[in-house]
């Protein structure tokens, strides 16, 4: 659920693919000094020029270790690939920060739509730790600007939702914090974003529910998080699809866990925010799955799951 691959559609309608990979990868990540043996490493590959087949997958991880949460990818029409994961830096494997406080979301960027990549390096520098087995999400909107979600650890209890947002294509990023929530223990959770012609949302997980904001085109300001209506039993993994009309589909899963499956949930906005009367709940969401909505030419929503 946390750590499966992602994809994102570039330069060309070029696929490019980012995901964790296991301890069985051929290919290793640096030392991990905490279990004395390479770490996981951190794999990307694209579709080759031809369009025919995939290239051969790449680690992207050089300057860091613990590869644990979901990694993720974003890529742009100008031909910019964003890779991002939150590790420890090999630099940083002795010090005053201990366990999750060490880790930091980190960049890898390609400049040439995915053909190479500069050595990775840390986002952000204020040091908010990053919650190990929680996912992060990538996002590069129509304005070029490169947004990362990702939860904190912050004295192993501030689990709160950052937004990290870049307006010069990922040199240089500010980051805030979205929503708190203290709790001492990883929620395993995931993000997700969505933009129409309008504006970029986002959506998360906090205390077992879900919740979404809209962002400023301009600033990257958020408005206050929105709770999805009615209650339900450990809200999860939510997913977001805008349509052209200003509507957004909001899914997410509810009972779903460790080794454990669940339901499907859904909830639509329109176009002013408030959420209308197409709601719904259906069973069968398998374990170590979670839906997402999909926005058609039309306006038109779909549910995969």
């Amino acid at each position: 659920t946390i750590r499966g691959a992602q994809v994102a559609v570039g330069k060309n309608g070029r696929v490019h693919v980012a995901w964790n990979g296991s301890s069985k990868a051929q290919l290793r990540g640096p030392l991990n000094p905490d279990s004395g043996r390479p770490g996981e490493p951190m794999l990307y590959a694209r579709l080759n020029d031809a369009g025919a087949a995939f290239e051969p997958q790449r680690n992207l991880m050089k300057n860091s270790f613990g590869l644990d949460g979901g990694g993720s990818l974003a890529a742009d029409k100008a031909g910019n690939v964003y890779v991002t994961w939150h590790g420890i830096g090999t630099q940083d494997a002795t010090g005053a920060l201990q366990g999750e406080a060490r880790r930091q979301v980190w960049l890898a960027k390609s400049n040439d739509d995915g053909k190479s990549f500069a050595r990775e390096r840390k986002a952000w520098q204020d040091p908010t730790g990053a919650c190990g087995c929680c996912g992060m999400k990538a996002f590069a909107d129509r304005q070029g600007n490169v947004l990362a979600m990702y939860r904190s650890a912050r004295e192993s209890v501030h689990r709160d939702i950052y937004l990290l947002r870049s307006a010069d294509r990922g040199e240089t990023f500010s980051g805030k914090v979205l929503h708190k929530w203290d709790i001492n223990a990883c929620p395993m959770s995931s993000m997700d974003f969505a933009e129409n012609e309008r504006q970029v949302f986002t959506a998360w997980e906090t205390g077992g529910q879900i919740y979404w904001t809209g962002l400023a085109n301009k600033t990257g300001g958020a408005s206050a998080p929105v709770a999805v209506p009615g209650e339900g039993k450990g809200r999860k993994h939510p997913r977001l699809a805008a349509n052209k009309n200003g509507e957004l589909l909001l899914v997410w899963t509810e009972g779903t866990g460790w080794q454990r499956g669940g339901s499907l949930a859904w909830q639509h906005y329109d176009p002013s925010g408030q959420p209308t009367s197409i709601r719904g709940k259906l069973p069968g969401v398998p374990v170590w799955s979670f839906a997402v909505p999909v926005a058609h030419p039309d306006g038109r929503f779909t549910i995969l799951y």
